[in-house]
Order: structure tokens, then C-alpha cells, then sequence
């Protein structure tokens, strides 16, 4: 796979397994990769790729969120140097290391799956540099920030921007390729605010990179921000007026298909406070 450079120093690349996206920053200290792909062998493919460039060594990685379509890579980059610094929220860590058994355990009762066999050979490695808000990555001739804007895709979640690129890598708080992805573990009602946090982040000229699919402005995002607003909206609403949740998905009009929002609902219900929640209408 090869890379595209889509600002001064700031290479991208989507992986056909998911469309995950990595994102490569270069500094006169080195690179930082951002997202590391499903696997120990998709990992280090990535590594490789990354050698090509010829820009550097890499110095620093970067895991925007637990889930392990961008973090399972990471032994393939502390294969490299084992002193590695990891870097990601501190939730996220948390999630990893609550949620990488389940997911190993998916991929062996599926033999079936082509990856099977990379994913069960894959050691977790866990990040090992943690932040709570926010942080500043050296690289000596720029500085990158690493910023949680709150709860969405996960707990987890962060984005890393470069000022000086005007750069920012979203993980999959935006996705392009897709509706964004609502798993057991997302935050409906607050996805909405983090986005407002990260729009914050942008300028109009900003180039945003996606955990999956292609670069986009920040219109999208902005487009996107109103579409999750939406759904946390009408569910508030529905809710509020009493519609049963197993109703909620036939009782109003959605941006996406019903079929790709059964969980956001429900995980919106459930983190409605009771005050805002009637009784089921009969």
C-alpha cells in the first residue's frame, strides 16, 4: 500500500481490511503514526510501508481509540524499538484492556474469517502513555496536540491535530467511507458535543482525516455533527413523549437506515436521564 501526502510532511493511507486509515506525521525528531491496523501482521506490513517513505524514523505512535482495527498493530511497532512510546486517552487503555479478549474470542469462533489466524496470533500491547484532556507531542520543528474532545465513538476517543498543516486526524469520530459506526460502546447524546469540540479544532481550510475512508473539509464534519444531532434529538423527543424503545425506529424518520441504528438508539435510551424519559405509551 502506499502513502499519499495530503500536507507539508503528513502522509495517509487506507488499509483495504476495514478502510482503516493511518496517518503518518513527520519532525525533524522522527514520525508519528496514528493507528497501527488490525493485527501484529497487518502491523507490520504498515511498518513497512512507513519504511519506504524514507522520512525518518518512527519516534512515537498514537491509538485514537481501544478499538482494535486501529490498535492490534501496535506489537509490530514496539517490535521495532521496545521502548516505543504509545500514546492514547486513558479510557482508552482501560477499554483495550477490558475489551481485546472478546475480540479474539470472536475472531476463533469464526474460522472461516481470513484474518482469523493473524488475530489470535496478535499480543495486545496496551498503550503506555495516558492523558485525561489533552496533550503536546514534540517533534522539535512542530509540536502536534492530542486532544479528548469527550465521549462519541467511545470513551476514548481523541483526535490529534497539526497546527501548522492545518491537519486534523479524527479517528473514527468521523467516518467517509460509511455512517458512523454505533457499537455497544458509543455515546450517542454526546457524540454530538465532542464534534462541536472538534469543529473548535478546525478552520475552513482544514484538511480532517477520517478513521476509514477518504480525507474530507470541514463541511462534512459539520454535516455529519448534524446527522448524529439528529439522532440523539429524535431519540430524546421519542422518548420523551413515551414511545417504547422496541417502537423508536418505526416511529420517526432517521438520516441513515433504521437497519444501521438499532444500537445507537438504544444505547441513547439508555443514557437519557430519567427525568427526560415518560412512561411507554399503551
Amino acid at each position: 500500500m502506499t502513502f499519499t501526502e495530503i500536507a507539508d510532511r503528513v502522509w495517509v493511507t487506507r488499509r483495504p481490511w476495514f478502510d482503516v486509515t493511518t496517518t503518518v506525521v513527520g519532525g525533524e525528531r522522527g514520525l508519528v503514526v496514528v493507528d497501527t491496523h488490525g493485527s501484529a501482521a497487518a502491523g507490520r506490513a504498515l511498518a513497512d510501508d512507513v519504511r519506504a517513505l524514507g522520512a525518518g524514523e518512527v519516534v512515537a505512535v498514537v491509538n485514537t481509540h481501544w478499538h482494535f482495527d486501529h490498535t492490534f498493530g501496535n506489537q509490530a511497532f514496539r517490535e521495532l524499538r521496545a521502548d516505543l512510546p504509545i500514546h492514547a486517552h486513558e479510557e482508552a487503555v482501560a477499554e483495550l484492556e477490558r475489551g481485546a479478549a472478546a475480540v479474539q474470542e470472536r475472531y476463533a469462533a469464526d474460522p472461516a474469517d481470513p484474518h482469523r489466524d493473524d488475530v489470535l496470533a496478535t499480543t495486545v500491547v496496551v498503550p503506555d502513555q495516558t492523558f485525561s484532556s489533552a496533550r503536546v507531542l514534540d517533534l522539535g520543528d512542530r509540536a502536534l496536540e492530542l486532544v479528548h474532545p469527550g465521549r462519541g465513538h467511545t470513551a476514548g476517543d481523541l483526535v490529534l491535530r497539526v497546527p501548522d498543516a492545518d491537519v486534523l486526524v479524527a479517528g473514527d469520530l468521523v467516518e467517509s467511507s460509511a455512517p458512523p459506526s454505533f457499537g455497544e460502546d458509543s455515546w450517542p447524546m454526546e457524540w454530538p458535543l465532542s464534534l462541536d469540540i472538534v469543529l473548535g479544532l478546525t478552520t475552513s481550510a482544514s484538511v480532517v482525516v477520517p478513521g476509514h475512508g477518504p480525507v474530507v473539509d470541514r463541511e462534512a464534519v459539520e454535516e455529519q455533527r448534524n446527522q448524529i444531532g439528529i439522532v440523539a434529538e429524535t431519540a430524546r423527543d421519542l422518548a420523551s413523549r413515551g414511545v417504547p424503545l422496541a417502537d423508536a425506529l418505526d416511529a420517526a424518520e432517521w438520516p441513515w437506515p433504521r437497519e444501521h441504528l438499532a444500537t445507537a438508539v438504544a444505547r441513547a435510551y439508555a443514557h437519557l436521564p430519567g427525568s427526560q424519559r415518560r412512561l411507554p405509551l399503551i
